[in-house]
């Protein structure tokens, strides 16, 4: 008998499209709304958990067996749990690691995060691949009703595309990641949702990170006197980023050394003048393979995108702020997953090189930043 069958109340999973699954309740008991999303990683789940770019995501598990290292303190990439509702087929009975303090289910109880376990998510991660990721409720306890009850509140959430919420989960006051050993470079990272390994990875190689609310003017960025500028991951839509990408085609008007990840590589395109738009059902987990098209190198890669940037990948595109390329593209589907600057010292890339819970095979990016600051310097 697994954990499932054994443990908690009732609880229903309804999809925008009536479609109903049925299990129990798993973290806190109530009511959850959210896009429905699937994260294909075999681990890394307090990382996922943790990352501010699944704010109001509801993010499905493809992972049968989950929680089986429990929860520790030294692994969350922000202070909380963003994700809106947890949905896992068969939750470990007790964590098993010596780092390990607590359950991953009292995790969830204590930060009030909806789940469902007992769910057969092979199939519900085929219905979002045949029909897309949908707005979906997480109904425990209480909050059970009849499906069409259900439905209709399902139907009355908010829907992913158009919303702006990187304000919603980023700092609120600036503040500094010092570099660890000598001092090289200063830069200034607008956090849109940022994971905390990204300024550790950037601390580790000299860099002092001053991380700016996602509200920040250009006279905020420059106010650091920075080396580099770094627009980070974070959730929502792009097309509703406007003051961002402002504040990077001004990064873009001084030669800046400039480098952005998910959200920023879509900020990036906005700002080259390309538009976005948003994927069927995304990619989220770390093992997507994208190719370094500078290099030829293929890399496995953490992803955790709903939107992508519409650019030509069989030529050289003239831009505001003069020639750009893709650079990375991702093998499975042809999504842009990296722009580059030919004029100019700015990249992005779609995907996270700092991917805590792995794959390392990006980590070099951090390097080419480095290097752009290098040679802006010299």
């Amino acid at each position: 008998m697994g954990w499932s069958e054994m443990s908690g109340s009732t609880a229903v999973l309804v999809l925008e499209d009536g479609r109903v699954f049925r299990g129990r309740s798993y973290g806190a008991v109530g009511e959850t709304f959210g896009e429905a999303v699937f994260s294909t990683g075999m681990t890394g789940y307090q990382e996922t958990l943790t990352d501010p770019s699944y704010h109001r995501q509801v993010v499905v598990m493809t992972a049968p067996h989950v929680g089986n290292t429990g929860v520790n303190d030294e692994d969350p990439e922000s202070s909380r749990i963003w994700v809106a509702g947890y949905v896992v087929r068969d939750p470990a009975r007790r964590p098993s690691n010596w780092r390990s303090r607590r359950s991953l289910d009292e995790e969830l109880v204590g930060q009030g995060v909806v789940g469902i376990s007992g769910v057969d998510t092979r199939a519900l991660t085929r219905h979002l691949r045949e029909r897309g990721a949908m707005r979906v409720g997480i109904f425990s306890g209480e909050k059970v009703a009849d499906d069409a009850a259900l439905l209709a509140r399902v139907k009355e959430a908010p829907q992913m595309k158009g919303a702006n919420l990187s304000a919603e989960v980023a700092t609120k006051e600036a503040y500094v990641v010092p570099a660890i050993g000598t001092k090289k470079f200063t830069v200034a990272a607008v956090d849109l949702g940022i994971k905390g390994m990204t300024p550790h990875r950037m601390a580790e190689r000299g860099i002092e990170v001053h991380v700016l609310p996602a509200t920040a003017s250009v006279e905020d960025v420059y106010a650091v006197n920075p080396d580099g500028v770094f627009f980070s991951n974070g959730p929502g839509d792009p097309a509703t980023a406007d003051g961002p990408v402002a504040v990077m085609q001004a990064v873009l008007e001084r030669r800046t050394p400039l480098f952005g990840i998910c959200f920023g590589n879509q900020i990036l395109g906005r700002a080259l003048g390309f538009g976005t738009y948003k994927l069927k059902y995304g990619h989220r987990g770390i093992n997507q393979p994208v190719q370094d098209r500078t290099t030829g190198k293929v890399e496995v890669t953490a992803h955790n995108h709903g939107f992508a940037v519409d650019a030509p990948l069989d030529r050289v595109s003239e831009t505001p702020f003069g020639r750009a390329e893709v650079s990375h593209v991702c093998l499975n589907d042809q999504v842009v997953e990296g722009l580059q600057l030919l004029d100019r010292p700015a990249f992005s890339v779609q995907y996270h090189p700092e991917a805590a819970a792995g794959p390392h095979d990006a980590a070099y990016l951090f390097d080419r930043f480095v290097s752009l600051m290098e040679a802006e310097r010299a």
